[in-house]
């Protein structure tokens, strides 16, 4: 079925400001969004409130209003735009499906003459309210943990009553898990049962029966008007059912997951997006694995639209997921869409992955002392990381360097956990830095058993982590002069930076570089094409590894994917994961920055580690790396690239921190110089210059120990 003629108009509802479980994924969804309809020639009118998205940038949609998101708005804007044919509410998140449905019970889209895409009323309120979706699971067979709804306090106290403890509290109509919460026993159950209540907007809560130590898996799906589903990818929750999706540490593809069940899961979550409404679009649907041999199977929830993990999954593919979805909603079947990275494929080829992503969510509790900093159904993180590499161990480590937490990834820093109370503690009670302990807790001799025991994290991931913990044993009995090349690969190939195999090895971070150059163990770069190199790719997205040797005629070989063109070449750095102070709005320079610079003439390359953003976008640049913004892979891209220079003042703070040793290595930083970023930054040498040109500015002093 060819688009849809009838629809030449479309209002599409943003996010509205970045707040905890709703951040820039939807600015990433909403313009991928906009130029999937103006490549169709459709006119697009944007409302947003948040002015730091490029969503919002006037090069993108027809008509743009920075107004509330409220229905009030969206007459204004229907008044002034009669000509709008459809409204598209799914890359909005969770704000754009409540105030579509505020405007429905309104009668407004009647008024007007707007039709629905991307999905329907009945399927919003059947996967947002609580009661109507266990009532739809039941009627088509699908396993739910046993649960109630209760839309009172007393009701509440009565389920809680039949149930017993741990129970799970969940409020309808919510985001980021708000007002959701774990319960282990009577005690605390009165008040998280009325703060679940009062975060409802129709003051109803699902209580269900806690299902802790299962594991949590999440697919994502599209589905077209002719029926067909594709399944772009499987999630899985290293952590255990209990912590918020938002919260875990996540791998794709799923890792410890039977082919057997993956098949019933793919068909069971088919069955649920067929079943919930009849509408072209995505979805993304989450479910629990019992953690035994049987692995039964329950659902926990869908959301009929793009999501975090929908931003996630986009990245860990290479499939545009948002733009596909808007496709599919103006009428296109799968069939008729083309593979945006390989050209040649069509939109139903489901991706295959050959390397493994890892996503670490990064949270901000420095900033609030004395909260609650144990994670739970409630999502508490401000942004995420991702690392691609060829094995579980490489991705981890990736992923560990992106945080900028001042760690250099999974031990081999001197910065881990030593006590053994303190570190049971930080297992039993998860928190920002579970990642860690779980290392440290091997570091001091922890069985596996007992980690997990404690965590119930699968024993697979648990054995990864004690394979690097004994590499890095072993590692440290060797000198830098001893130590042998098939040892240093293989650290290298499992994540290892440079830093942490000098901390081993008692030496700097440069001698270990110049020892694995001397032993040609460098960095290769291979695509991230949806289609394992089945297909030739034709859009240069990229991710570092490094690779045995292989001997063709006689000459060694290692495969580098990445090509080196002769055209000056503008590299980018990206602002990281986002963070209360460094967030959205860095990501907005980035890509002008690219935009800019591809004006002028220049190759553009993009590094960043954020998957939320528009920055990483496989389009976005000309070359795009997706690799921590961290010195030692930065400085093998630019060997590698030879760039005429670095723009770093539009990363933020993450960006900036690099420039002193671009000035130390000779790379030239274009724009703003070192010099004149550290005379702006240093607070002393900034006030020294004020005093030399009889600027007022208040009394200083500059203090470096306590």
């Amino acid at each position: 079925m060819p688009k849809d003629n009838s629809i030449k108009s479309v209002l599409i509802i943003g996010s509205g400001p970045i707040i905890i479980g709703q951040a820039c994924e939807f600015d990433y969804a909403g313009s991928q969004s906009i130029r999937s309809l103006k490549e169709e020639g459709i006119e697009v009118t944007l409302i947003n409130s948040n002015p730091a998205t490029i969503m919002t940038d006037p090069s993108l949609a027809d008509h743009i209003y920075l107004k509330p998101l409220t229905t009030k708005s969206i007459v204004e804007i229907l008044k002034k735009h009669p000509n709008i044919d459809a409204v598209l509410p799914t890359m909005g998140g969770q704000t754009a499906l409540n105030l579509c449905i505020e405007a429905d019970d309104k009668g407004i889209w009647n008024d007007f003459n707007i039709e629905m895409i991307g999905v329907n009323i009945d399927a919003i309120n059947v996967t947002e309210d609580r009661e109507q979706f266990r009532n739809l699971m039941n009627e088509i067979g699908i396993g739910q943990a046993p649960s109630t709804t209760a839309t009172s306090f007393l009701k509440g106290k009565g389920i809680a009553q039949e149930y017993g403890f741990p129970l799970v509290i969940r409020p309808s109509f919510t985001l980021g898990g708000y007002g959701a919460s774990i319960v282990y026993n009577e005690e605390d159950f009165d008040d998280l049962l009325s703060r679940g209540l009062e975060a409802s907007p129709i003051h109803e809560v699902l209580i269900d029966k806690a299902l802790l130590g299962w594991k949590e898996y999440e697919l994502e799906l599209l589905r077209d008007k002719n029926d067909n589903v594709v399944i772009i990818c499987a999630i899985e929750n290293m952590d255990p059912m209990g912590i918020h999706t938002g919260d875990s540490i996540t791998v794709a593809p799923a890792m410890t997951l039977s082919d057997f069940t993956y098949q019933r899961m793919r068909d069971m979550a088919i069955h649920m997006m067929r079943s919930i409404g009849d509408f072209a679009g995505g979805c993304n649907v989450q479910f629990a694995v019992s953690p035994d041999e049987k692995e039964d199977i329950i659902a926990i929830e869908i959301n009929p639209r793009v999501s975090r993990s929908s931003a996630l999954a986009s990245k860990a593919t290479g499939y545009p997921i948002a733009k596909v979805a808007t496709k599919l909603a103006i009428g296109y079947n799968l069939t008729e869409l083309e593979n945006q990275i390989t050209k040649t494929t069509s939109a139903l080829f489901e991706p295959t992955l050959d390397y493994v992503i890892v996503k670490i969510p990064r949270w901000n509790f420095d900033k609030f002392e004395g909260s609650d900093r144990t994670l739970g159904l409630q999502m508490k993180s401000v942004g995420e990381v991702m690392g691609i590499g060829r094995s579980f161990q490489e991705a981890l480590h990736k992923a560990t360097q992106s945080l900028e937490i001042k760690r250099n990834g999974l031990g081999a820093d001197g910065k881990g956990y030593k006590d053994y109370n303190q570190i049971i503690d930080k297992l039993t009670n998860p928190s920002w830095d579970r990642v860690f302990a779980i290392y440290d807790a091997i570091q001091v001799g922890m069985p596996l058993s007992r980690i997990h025991e404690i965590t119930k994290i699968d024993l697979w991931f648990l054995k990864q982590y004690e394979e690097l913990h004994a590499l890095e044993k072993e590692i440290s009995t060797y000198t830098l002069d001893t130590l042998q090349r098939d040892l240093l690969l293989e650290a290298k190939q499992k994540g290892y930076g440079d830093r942490q195999i000098a901390h081993m090895l008692g030496c700097l971070e440069s001698e270990v570089y110049t020892k694995r150059k001397e032993l040609n163990i460098n960095r290769v770069y291979k695509l991230v094409d949806t289609c394992a190199a089945e297909f030739k790719a034709e859009t240069p997205y990229y991710y570092s590894t490094f690779e045995n040797d292989s001997i063709q005629n006689g000459n060694t070989i290692v495969e580098n994917e990445s090509i080196v063109t002769d055209k000056k070449k503008i590299i980018v750095l990206g602002s990281g994961p986002n963070r209360i102070g460094q967030g959205i709005e860095f990501d907005y320079c980035c890509v002008h920055g690219i935009l800019a610079a591809k004006e002028c003439g220049y190759e553009t390359i993009m590094i960043n580690c954020n998957p939320e953003t528009v920055s990483t976008d496989f389009d976005t640049a000309d070359k795009l790396y997706f690799e921590p913004v961290f010195w030692e892979h930065i400085y093998d891209i630019i060997q590698h690239e030879k760039p005429e220079g670095v723009i770093v003042q539009l990363g933020g703070q993450t960006a900036l921190k690099l420039a002193e040793k671009f000035a130390q290595y000779g790379i030239k930083v274009i724009g703003t110089s070192f010099e004149a970023l550290d005379l702006a930054e240093d607070r002393g040498r900034f006030s020294e210059l004020l005093e030399s040109l009889d600027i007022p500015f208040p009394q200083f002093g500059t203090a470096t120990t306590a």
